[in-house]
């Protein structure tokens, strides 16, 4: 089974689909992320605050694929914010994943009341210069932090990772994207199960009519939407489950009513206040 790619405005092609590896205990990382890479997955996204990128480097390792089949994403602490640090910080990265370069290195959050995110951006830009990183971005930036990167930088974000789900599908954020050439990365994209998503009847009846689990379903709808999508399991079998998209398609009618959804529900944190 292949999966589409999106392009980004620097060039480069990112899975659309993705494994995370947010809140997986690092003694088990290895073991799961060698489950998604079995099932298919080639994206995997990882961050230095998960604690656990030297398990998802031993299953890179271990899997027998080459480098370049497999796309991997990781992020800079909030703690590691600044032109001195970030370098730092990307190269343990790099120690604690195995890897001379990552496919995708983001600026975890923008932590405002540091006012750190423009000469860390600089730094990125630096970095993926050096052959560190192919590609930049950030995640959980809003349309305010967006445009001062944008006037007070010379690169565009490939992408922006935000939390994005059916209650909360941030379209201000979304908008300013697609007009800037960003690409929109879904953090939680089945709600972090901090409400009754798959339960929902504008989900279960589309899982129905398909014969598709509701995950799936909303996960369908993430990739007609062009959301790059990377949902989490610990259950082998979940993996393989949300791997299979791409033998269904939701009609408009569905799509849209999923879409109607939207109601400002965030789970996660403010990008606005964590910090």
């Amino acid at each position: 089974m292949t999966v589409p790619t999106i392009a980004l405005n620097d060039g480069t092609q990112i899975p659309q689909l993705g494994f995370g590896v947010f809140l997986v205990d690092p003694d088990d990382t290895e073991r799961i992320v060698s489950d998604a890479l079995e099932a298919g997955y080639r994206h995997i996204d990882t961050a230095a605050g998960y604690n656990n990128e030297e398990g998802v480097g031993r299953a890179i390792a271990a899997s027998g694929l080459s480098r370049d089949e497999i796309y991997v994403t990781t992020k800079l602490k909030n703690d590691d914010q600044g032109a001195k640090t970030a370098p730092i910080a990307l190269q343990r990265s790099l120690d604690n994943l195995g890897l001379e370069q990552v496919d995708l290195y983001l600026i975890h959050w923008p932590t405002p009341a540091k006012d750190l995110y423009v000469e860390t951006w600089k730094a990125l830009e630096e970095l993926r210069a050096a052959g560190k990183t192919r590609s930049i971005g950030v995640s959980n930036f809003m349309v305010p932090h967006l445009e001062r990167l944008l006037a007070e930088t010379d690169t565009i974000p490939a992408v922006n990772q935000i939390e994005l789900h059916p209650y909360h599908q941030q379209p201000a954020v979304t908008a300013f994207g697609n007009e800037h050439g960003i690409a929109t990365e879904a953090w939680g994209p089945l709600g972090q199960a901090k409400y009754p998503l798959l339960e929902l009847p504008e989900i279960t009846a589309v899982a129905a009519a398909h014969g598709k689990s509701p995950a799936q379903v909303v996960l369908r709808w993430h990739i007609q939407q062009g959301n790059i999508v990377f949902p989490k399991s610990n259950s082998r079998a979940r993996i393989a489950e949300n791997f299979d998209l791409f033998d269904f398609e939701l009609s408009q009618t569905e799509q849209s009513s999923i879409t109607d959804l939207e109601r400002a529900g965030r789970v996660g944190g403010d990008p606005n206040v964590v910090n």
